[in-house]
């Protein structure tokens, strides 16, 4: 037996703490009764698991993506506004994958797509801390104390953010481009880091997540992690490297 929404984050639906919500929210049933309680046990051999009206299909194929996401896409599953989703740009893909974290709407990068519900876990707890690198494009050229300060630390309105490495790339046009890197994964973070010290965002880029980089990827464009790849990101998060086919 296990927990619902493990078996719903194995079978790729979505990350497990959305699949608490989807549960707390009434959308699973398990052999045609509905469960609000996340942390009900059931048997994935013998229990008929629905999600959304469809019924729950375990896969032993696990796929790992990694996707340029262009700006003006979404990457939550659902969108009351209708806006395009990074699903939208898989062609031939018929596993139901998901992204592990999030970019915003207006922000473009390095984005990993996965069934792999564990790693997805793995990666996105904060006890791994898998480094995660942007550039920015801001508004002004921050002074380099100022980016001493967002080095060290920030007192945001959710708390003392962690050390940073942030380093001044280049300037053009009186605007600045910055390298930060982070490791944690707080709601539009280094927006909000930018914000504090007085500048203004106008482009953002993830360029890596832990051992990945983009390399001469142009937005839109995805590609399948190899072995070697998706075994060196396992150990970044912890995790014994599995055997399944990338």
């Amino acid at each position: 037996m296990e927990r619902i929404q493990k078996v719903m984050a194995r079978a790729g639906v979505a990350s497990r703490r959305h699949c608490e919500a989807m549960i707390a929210a009434g959308m699973v049933k398990i052999n045609g009764r509905v469960v609000t309680e996340p942390g009900t046990k059931v048997d994935p051999d013998k229990d008929k698991i629905q999600v959304g009206g469809e019924t729950l299909r375990l896969s032993s194929q696990k796929y790992y993506l990694l996707m340029y996401k262009p700006r003006g896409y979404i990457t939550t599953m659902s969108d009351e506004k209708g806006r395009k989703q990074v699903t939208d740009l898989l062609k031939g893909i018929t596993a139901r994958v998901y992204p592990v974290g999030r970019l915003d709407y207006d922000s473009e990068g390095l984005l990993l797509m996965t069934n792999d519900g564990e790693l997805t876990f793995a990666l996105t707890h904060p006890s791994h801390l898998v480094p995660k690198t942007y550039l920015v494009r801001v508004e002004g050229v921050p002074a380099k104390e100022q980016l001493e300060q967002m080095s060290a630390g920030l007192n945001l309105e959710d708390g003392l953010t962690a050390p940073a490495k942030v380093r001044l790339v280049g300037q053009h046009d009186g605007n600045a481009l910055v390298e930060v890197t982070i490791r944690e994964g707080r709601n539009r973070q280094i927006r909000r880091m930018f914000d504090h010290i007085g500048y203004r965002v106008l482009r953002l880029k993830r360029s890596k997540l832990g051992n990945l980089g983009l390399e001469t990827m142009r937005p839109g464009e995805y590609r399948h992690l190899s072995e070697l790849e998706v075994k060196q990101l396992k150990a970044l998060a912890g995790l014994k490297p599995g055997t399944g086919k990338q």
